[in-house]
């Protein structure tokens, strides 16, 4: 014991000083190697020097002619001749040229190695982004393009740069990109590698600068961990004025209204609003391909706009006036009237929201002659046949489901495994509400017997995705069941339509589209959501109407069924659509082709199999 502490008491030599000091110096950096380089040099260059004039080597050669020398045979590891000095000048010049060998050998070393190193960092993508006015994505996901397709529509000829940020190599995420994105010239795609749920990490995306930031959809647990990591940021930097959008799967993970208010964060709960989808989409065959038109960026979208001469007008007269665009509401006394009453009177201050391709396309056009309009021609608020619907798996958005089916169906047929007797008969009492009956089938998808038993009493077949397994794994299993439901109908001639749900898109694009399908895929219709938060933050009241389980949704109605049948004006429809309370939006024909905006003169025949479009309260 008494030896262990005489030992931790023993002086360090100098030996042991300069070695620490050495290794100190040298694990800074590569400048730090340098500078000790530099310094050995000189001080061999000097101590030759001093040598050489000491012993008198030099001959006639003056002190500072020695020096010079010395140093230039270090920097240029030259030879001396034999002619050029006494033996001893030549043999400490030689000592010199060796060592100034070593010492550039090492030097050039030093410079490659560091250049390697800095170019290596420049691939990682770890500089500082010095640009203004541009969009910062946090996180990506290969395979999953479609918000950053949905963007760089958006910019529609406008000089637009994002910056996108995630854990990969610059490189890599730079080649899936030019792998599966066509850039137009008005676009540049910035990748930088950054920690998103770091705000040191994503502090080189310049978000003081930006004009909005998007929050990828990666799961609700990095979702979160990065919007505290953009508060964060943008708190210890004082940043005010930029818009952070998100999108929430699920309603556990809700981020606090307050704290979003401070930061002006906007975030949507994709799963209440997919599970909304679903029960809409399941009897009416095509409805998910419409929301997709209203939310992306390749045909019509929502625009708020001014048109002059609107002053004294109502809003029937308005919806007849206006060409290449589709009035759905106003932005009256401060607030968005979606679906007005058709004779609210305008003001000329007043914005109007229009449906339309581009944001300057709608135009007013001279009043046209009075027309009759015949309200009591027509319901679009007629019941439709009873139907049922089997829904196939379960997960924490069948409550909701249950809540929005139409009104025409009757029965439900559940058919999972795994749900608890808890479980149902909360399900059972909800369904109760709504005068629904919902019967539990404990059968087994995956064995065709057992699939074929429920084919054959199926009308309308919605595939729920287990949110409980990894987005793979639940994907490929709704891929399987898909592909059965399609062979089983194939085969035996059935007519029911299906409704899926999916949650990557790389997935839904391996099956094909149509075919009585609708596809409502998490991370798509995540992506066309965000796009418009980013492109249109002023209209997130009008989305979370359209997309909340109250006030004015989207429905498609049968043209016949409701009494349309026949030839008519696009002038005509937009009238009478309006005075039963919807807006007119566009047409589903019978081969479910779609059309929207159709001019305002054209004529349009409805028949059997053709929908309408319409966004209203039903």
């Amino acid at each position: 014991m008494r030896r262990m502490k005489r030992d931790a008491q023993r002086p360090y030599s100098l030996r042991d000083r300069f070695t620490y000091w050495f290794d100190n110096h040298m694990a800074r950096s590569s400048l730090g190697f340098i500078r000790v380089l530099i310094v050995a040099s000189l001080v061999l260059a000097m101590l030759i020097a001093g040598l050489t004039i000491a012993f008198r080597f030099q001959g006639d050669s003056d002190t500072g002619s020695v020096i010079w020398d010395s140093i230039a045979t270090v920097i240029n590891a030259w030879m001396p001749y034999s002619d050029e000095g006494s033996p001893g000048y030549i043999a400490m010049m030689s000592v010199t040229a060796i060592a100034g060998v070593l010492f550039t050998s090492v030097l050039i070393g030093i410079i490659t190695s560091a250049i390697e190193e800095k170019i290596v960092e420049l691939k990682k993508g770890n500089s500082l982004v010095l640009e203004r006015d541009h969009i910062v994505v946090l996180g990506f996901v290969p395979g999953e393009y479609a918000l950053l397709h949905q963007l760089i529509l958006a910019a529609e000829g406008r000089e637009t740069c994002i910056v996108l940020a995630e854990d990969t190599d610059r490189e890599e995420m730079e080649r899936y990109l030019s792998e599966n994105l066509e850039l137009p010239k008005n676009c540049r795609i910035i990748c930088r590698t950054a920690n998103i749920t770091d705000p040191v990490s994503i502090e080189k995306c310049s978000i003081e600068t930006c004009s909005t930031v998007i929050i990828s959809p990666t799961g609700d647990t990095r979702t979160i961990k990065a919007l505290l990591a953009v508060s964060v940021l943008m708190q210890e930097k004082g940043i005010e004025g930029i818009r952070v959008n998100a999108i929430i799967s699920r309603d556990r993970y809700r981020f606090p209204p307050s704290l979003a208010a401070i930061h002006n964060i906007s975030t949507i709960q994709t799963n209440d609003i997919l599970a909304k989808m679903i029960a809409h989409s399941c009897t009416q065959s095509g409805l998910s391909e419409t929301f997709r038109e209203l939310f992306n960026f390749e045909g019509s979208e929502f625009y708020l706009t001014d048109l002059s001469g609107i002053d004294g007008i109502t809003f029937e007269e308005l919806m007849s006036r206006v060409d290449r665009a589709t009035p759905a509401g106003v932005y009256h006394a401060e607030r968005f009237i979606l679906n007005p009453p058709f004779d609210l009177m305008l003001r000329e201050d007043d914005r109007i929201l229009v449906f339309a391709e581009e944001s300057g396309s709608a135009r007013l056009v001279d009043k046209a002659d009075p027309e009759e309009t015949n309200e009591a021609a027509f319901d679009l608020r007629s019941v439709r046949d009873k139907s049922d619907t089997v829904i196939l798996g379960c997960n924490e958005t069948l409550s909701l489901v249950l809540r929005e089916l139409p009104e025409n169906i009757s029965h439900v047929y559940l058919v999972d495994k795994t749900v608890s007797e808890v479980e149902l008969e909360e399900l059972r009492e909800q369904a109760a509400a709504r005068d629904l009956t919902l019967i539990h089938m404990k059968k087994d998808p995956s064995r065709e017997r057992d699939l074929l038993e429920i084919a054959r009493m199926a009308e309308h077949i919605v595939i729920l995705s287990d949110h409980d397994k990894s987005p793979e794994e639940a994907d490929m299993e709704v891929v399987f069941l898909l592909l059965n439901l399609r062979d089983l109908r194939s085969r035996f001639g059935f007519s029911y339509n299906i409704t899926v749900e999916m949650q990557k898109e790389h997935n839904q694009k391996l099956l094909s589209i149509g075919d009585q399908t609708d596809f409502l895929v998490a991370s798509s219709m995540s992506s066309l959501f965000l796009a418009q938060l980013a492109e249109s933050p002023q209209l997130i009241d009008v989305f979370r109407e359209i997309l909340s389980n109250s006030g004015n949704e989207l429905y498609l109605k049968n043209a016949s069924g409701c009494g349309l049948g026949g030839t008519y004006t696009v002038r005509e429809l937009r009238r009478m659509v309006l005075r039963s309370g919807y807006i007119f939006l566009g047409i589903v024909g019978a081969d479910r082709s779609t059309a929207f905006n159709l001019p305002l003169d054209s004529e349009v025949t409805l028949g059997p199999g053709d929908e309408l479009i319409v966004l209203g309260e039903d």
